[in-house]
């Protein structure tokens, strides 16, 4: 269904990017004739950018090259942060690598996808085509900047992945011509099955037939659930106020997704952004620009992504870090270093990448957190 669905998106995109569109009429009446004059013929070059899917007969797979060694180098820059130095993930995301043995590879089954047992699911355990991790890579990663990895970046990525789940040797290069050996040591590479009961038929094992009349849900039913969303405390502020990023007509005005009041007490550190907002009326004009700024600092940089202004999220919170380093001297200078440089160990494993900020904005969220730290 999926593949007639993307198919049928497919040629009605390429219809539009061609400038012509039919008009569909009820059946034995005389079809509408093609309108003409709406948009121009699709360069060569606009179908290439968009016609990137990789499928598992490895069509569209693109000519390139990455060793499991160019793997880490990427990966610890900008992989690791999210889903850990060894693809075990953290507090935040589910593990990449893990549950799968030698046997497994023998066989194409990951045995402990049957284990209840067995605390998780991972990456590994589940996949079945090496296409789908690829072209999610390519697509999607890294998520705070998706599609910037280059076509061998890709290849090296995902050679450095099935190298931490054992699937390819240290030295192997995947490749557009060696994509085929590494899909043939996948754990879980025959873990595909269609005997169930959505495709029913004579084939063996489709005894089942689809559960589609839910007899049993029309009866005695409940009353009817009331449907509400929570938005945790981990996961507030994650992207900034949404409150503030919404447009402010219609109906769609976003939630306050500031930290709860519980949470701030953790912490003496406001946002930005909120420091702004709830300033006193004998506030100074020249610190709510000041918060502004800052504002405008921590959001495009990705900053809230990891960081919490109070309470732990991927990394420390803003407020962890005032509190540590309110007694030097030297604050602003150490912590501006350290954001440019990134680092891993003196808050926990998970590093955290180089920043690509300039020095002067470095500067200043250091001495944000630095100035926050001593009141």
């Amino acid at each position: 269904m999926c593949s007639l669905l993307e198919s049928a998106r497919r040629a009605a995109v390429l219809a539009l990017a061609a400038g012509t569109v039919w008009v569909s009429a009820p059946a034995g009446a005389q079809a509408a004739a093609p309108l003409t004059g709406l948009g121009r013929p699709a360069t060569a070059s606009e179908l290439a950018a968009w016609d990137i899917d990789v499928r598992p007969d490895l069509k569209g797979l693109p000519p390139g090259a990455g060793s499991v060694a160019q793997g880490q180098v990427i990966w610890e820059a900008q992989c690791a942060s999210c889903h850990g130095i060894f693809g075990e993930s953290n507090q935040v995301f589910s593990p990449l690598v893990g549950g799968t043995t030698d046997a497994d590879i023998q066989t194409g089954h990951a045995a402990r996808l049957l284990d209840p047992a067995y605390p998780g699911r991972t990456t590994l355990m589940k996949l079945a085509t090496l296409s789908t991790l690829w072209d999610y890579i390519r697509r999607a990663m890294p998520w705070n900047a998706p599609k910037s990895l280059q076509t061998d970046e890709v290849y090296a990525v995902t050679a450095y992945l099935l190298n931490l789940g054992g699937v390819l040797p240290d030295d192997f290069v995947l490749s557009d011509r060696t994509f085929a050996q590494a899909q043939a040591r996948l754990p879980n590479r025959n873990g595909m099955d269609s005997a169930h009961s959505l495709r029913p038929g004579s084939a063996p094992g489709r005894h089942r037939r689809a559960d589609v009349k839910a007899v049993a849900c029309m009866q005695n039913c409940g009353t009817e659930p009331t449907v509400a969303s929570l938005l945790p405390d981990f996961a507030r502020n994650n992207h900034g106020n949404l409150a503030e990023q919404n447009r402010t007509v219609g109906a769609q005005r976003g939630v306050d997704t500031r930290p709860a009041t519980g949470a701030a007490a953790t912490g003496t550190l406001s946002t930005p952004a909120a420091a702004g907002a709830s300033a006193a009326p004998g506030s100074s004009v020249a610190s709510a620009e000041r918060s502004a700024g800052l504002s405008a600092l921590l959001q495009p940089h990705n900053c809230l992504v990891c960081h919490a202004i109070a309470g732990k999220r991927v990394g420390p919170s803003f407020a962890e870090v005032s509190d540590r380093y309110a007694a030097r001297p030297d604050a602003v200078a150490y912590l501006s270093a350290k954001i440019l440089a990134g680092g891993t160990g003196v808050w926990g494993q998970v590093p955290m990448p180089p920043q690509p900020l300039t020095p002067e904005d470095a500067k200043a969220i250091a001495g944000w957190l630095a100035d926050a730290a001593r009141k």
